[in-house]
């Protein structure tokens, strides 16, 4: 069989994070009640006259047998009422956490493939950080993200995409995955086909019917059988079952935003600390900006206090720019607008630039006089 696929590559470093009932798990956060019920991200059916879909549950509400695209009448069949809870999504909210998630990641590699707001493909063959193993850049990645937002994540760590992936379901919640090349086979055959990305229900009750039920059994099938019952994606299930994935990680959609923040311990009380912060954050984000070859229109501050409450101000720029005295007047105006933050304490500080546009030109150098 393996003679008809294609030649395996494990070279590369990749890894999937998946954030943790991610819309539930902001909700938590942000109410520590909620933590004790079954929480339902969705319209209260009893109040929609039951109508209303799960976005998603927590854990709790999943060992019910909720899970997300359930109706959520059918959730509250399945979960005593004085244990439910029904939040609306505030998806507005989830876009804001998840890009805040989103720029730990490019702190590590450029080359980030958003699949959603919580989930994201990391090339990190290459990386900015060093010579760190790529284990070692998910684990960072995972603790910044806890430290930072509260909330966990869980990732796998592979050479292909599908295999990062697998690892990451792996082990929910706070899960950590490595499948390395002379064990992906193996783990693959461990494994039920319902946990195949990509083999959907009604292709895992063909696969049943066939006798086939676990990675082991697919192992065993050939290229023309998979291909002759499942055309074009019989192929990629061959592929998948012998751990080979050549899909690059596709990293070129264009930055929404550039930002730098951080934690302090002990708080911030002195506007002359506040300010002297903000003033080297608007250096960094000026190095970037003219690294990657772009101007921002938008500069946006967070901050947050010592008792978590957390307030965002965005401002216009005087014009597109990078350069960092421009940043860091803007910045300052900003600021003077949250300066009672100080009175509790700042905890987190953070800058950053949006609405980015491309340099229109580049800057260059002519040897008009030539030797020979």
């Amino acid at each position: 069989m393996e003679n008809l696929l294609p030649r395996n590559n494990t070279k590369r470093k990749i890894i999937h994070l998946d954030m943790d009932a991610f819309y539930a798990s902001v909700e938590m956060r942000d109410n520590p009640t909620l933590a004790q019920k079954a929480l339902i991200i969705g319209q209260d059916p009893r109040k929609t006259n039951g109508h209303g879909v799960v976005a998603t549950a927590n854990y709790i509400a999943r060992q019910y047998g909720a899970h997300s695209a359930m109706p959520t009448m059918q959730a509250l069949r399945l979960i005593p009422e004085d244990k439910i809870a029904f939040v609306s999504p505030n998806f507005k909210k989830y876009r804001a956490v998840s890009a805040q998630i989103h720029e730990f990641m490019y702190e590590i590699t450029d080359a980030v493939e958003s699949v959603a707001l919580d989930e994201a493909y990391l090339d990190v063959t290459q990386n900015k950080l060093g010579k760190y193993s790529a284990v070692e850049l998910a684990a960072h990645l995972q603790e910044k993200i806890f430290k930072e937002t509260h909330l966990t994540s869980s990732f796998g760590v592979s050479y292909n995409k599908f295999l990062a992936k697998m690892g990451s379901e792996y082990a929910k919640p706070f899960g950590r995955t490595i499948i390395l090349p002379n064990e992906a086979e193996e783990f693959l055959a461990d494994q039920p086909i319902e946990s195949f990305p990509g083999i959907g229900k009604k292709t895992q009750e063909q696969f049943h019917q066939m006798n086939v039920f676990t990675g082991a059994d697919l192992q065993k099938l050939d290229v023309d059988f998979l291909l002759k019952h499942f055309k074009k994606m019989g192929y990629f299930i061959a592929q998948h079952a012998h751990g080979i994935d050549l899909r690059p990680v596709n990293g070129e959609r264009q930055r929404k935003s550039i930002g730098t923040e951080r934690t302090f311990e002990p708080n911030i009380f002195s506007e002359n600390v506040a300010l002297t912060t903000l003033r080297k954050y608007s250096e960094n984000l000026s190095k970037k900006l003219i690294e990657k070859n772009f101007k921002a229109q938008t500069l946006v501050i967070k901050i947050r206090n010592n008792n978590f409450e957390t307030v965002t101000k965005r401002s216009k720029l005087p014009h597109p720019t990078n350069e960092a005295i421009e940043i860091y007047q803007t910045a300052k105006e900003l600021f003077s607008s949250v300066d009672s933050f100080l009175k509790e304490g700042i905890r987190l500080l953070g800058l950053s630039t949006t609405d980015l546009q491309t340099n229109q030109y580049e800057e260059m150098s002519l040897d008009l006089i030539t030797t020979e």
